[in-house]
């Protein structure tokens, strides 16, 4: 019965494919690829740690398909025919990231127009609108022609591919955030007048065609799932109402899993706060009710479950057992995502499934950056973006601190942290093999 479901809960998916458990460690990205964006040992270190630590499942960060379109500088791509080499980390990496009876997904991505400009000056999008973002740090859209969107379809299906015949245990289809297929889905981006664009049956065909690819690569009984935002809570962009429409199609498109999640980098609601935008004039806030308790779409995704019936999971602010408990009960949701806490300590899901915790720690109300620190005349804007960068920063380095067989260091300055973020973020890219 649903009153009887909690975090200790498994979960058989659609497929056959059993979670030994309701708690998922949700996608961070990791920086840890070499110069040629193959995975490397610190992979191997993060995820056999991350394993051990009890989480029914793993997803990874977001790994390209397609090395010149890169999220940041470090991201694993898989590009075409891979190198014995690279299938060997790839397997190496799967391997750790299944130990303990743990799903190890692999998470998909086209970073679209949102790729650096350290990484790709020109980068594909829907349109030539660019990314409208302080600073120079991406660069100006190249409108994708038919041909260039049916092959990155085809590249998000050998990736998967090659995902499964290297040992991950399913993959996830990233369709939030501002990245490819998210920018494709939003009015505001995707202006385009061809079967790609305008309707929201257009704007939805990259997404739907390749979930068919990938279903079709990897076969009905390997877990496909989609990261879908419920809403991009910009004004002009992807509302809820076309996000309840889009799920809708995807419950008859066999997904395994439905991860609700919302915000693109222009609108960051994926790490919580409502405050930190760069374009306020354009900004839409979240449901009252959501914003007054932990998880930051819960609200969402119970519009959602009115449409589907496929497994749902939510990531962002879940951290009391309570909770999650509640949520799981109430049958809104299925999976609870996992992300921050997980950053500086690995055994999050272990503690709260054997209740020697009852909440995963919270880092982020002790890493702002005030007006008083670099000076009163601060502008706003330079305020929010270094609280931004620098709490992502911050996470960043807590994760290539544990691919290095580190500790994490939660007494690291949020300050400090978003320097070394960056240099870290501008030798990776210099270091970069384009050949």
């Amino acid at each position: 019965m649903a009153d009887t479901v909690n975090i200790s809960s498994p979960l058989t998916l659609p497929c056959g494919v059993m979670l030994k458990n309701r708690l998922a460690k949700g996608a961070m990205t990791e920086g840890l690829g070499d110069t040629r964006n193959m995975a490397t040992e610190r992979h191997v270190r993060l995820y056999r740690r991350w394993a051990k630590g009890g989480a029914g499942m793993l997803l990874t960060g977001n790994v390209q398909v397609d090395r010149y379109h890169l999220e940041r500088p470090g991201n694993v791509a898989i590009d075409g025919p891979q190198s014995d080499v690279a299938l060997e980390r790839l397997r190496a990496w799967a391997r750790a990231g299944t130990e303990n009876d743990t799903q190890l997904w692999m998470q998909i991505s086209h970073a679209g127009r949102q790729t650096p400009a350290s990484v790709n000056q020109t980068p594909f999008g829907p349109t030539d609108k660019k990314l409208e973002m302080p600073g120079s740090q991406f660069g100006q859209p190249r409108p994708m022609t038919a041909a260039d969107i049916r092959d990155v379809i085809a590249r998000f299906a050998h990736a998967a591919a090659v995902a499964r015949d290297t040992g991950f245990s399913g993959v996830q289809i990233h369709a939030a955030h501002g990245y490819l297929i998210s920018e494709f889905l939003s009015p505001d981006v995707n202006t385009r007048d061809d079967e790609w664009g305008g309707s929201l049956e257009n704007r939805a065909r990259l997404l739907l065609e390749t979930v068919k690819a990938v279903r079709t690569a990897v076969g009905a009984d390997f877990p496909l799932s989609v990261k879908l935002n419920s809403a991009d809570f910009q004004r002009g962009g992807f509302s809820h109402e076309e996000s309840m429409k889009v799920a809708g199609w995807l419950n008859e498109a066999s997904v395994d899993l439905l991860e609700v999640s919302g915000g693109t980098y222009e609108q960051p609601r994926m790490v919580g706060s409502d405050n930190l935008t760069f374009h306020p004039e354009k900004s839409e806030k979240r449901r009252e009710s959501t914003v007054a308790r932990e998880a930051y779409f819960l609200d969402y995704a119970r519009d959602i479950r009115k449409v589907v019936n496929m497994p749902l999971m939510v990531t962002g602010g879940f951290r009391s057992v309570a909770g999650m408990n509640a949520a799981l009960a109430s049958g809104e949701m299925d999976v609870v995502g996992i992300a921050r806490p997980m950053c500086v300590d690995a055994d999050v899901p272990a503690k709260l499934l054997s209740g020697a915790i009852d909440a995963a720690p919270t880092f982020e109300h002790t890493l702002r950056i005030g007006p008083g620190l670099l000076g009163p005349a601060s502008p706003i804007a330079l305020v929010r973006g270094l609280n931004g960068w620098g709490q992502q920063g911050w996470f960043c380095l807590q994760l290539i601190r544990m691919g290095d067989g580190k500790d994490p260091d939660p007494k690291m300055g949020v300050f400090s942290a978003f320097r070394n973020y960056q240099k870290n973020e501008t030798a990776t890219a210099a270091a970069l093999v384009r050949d």
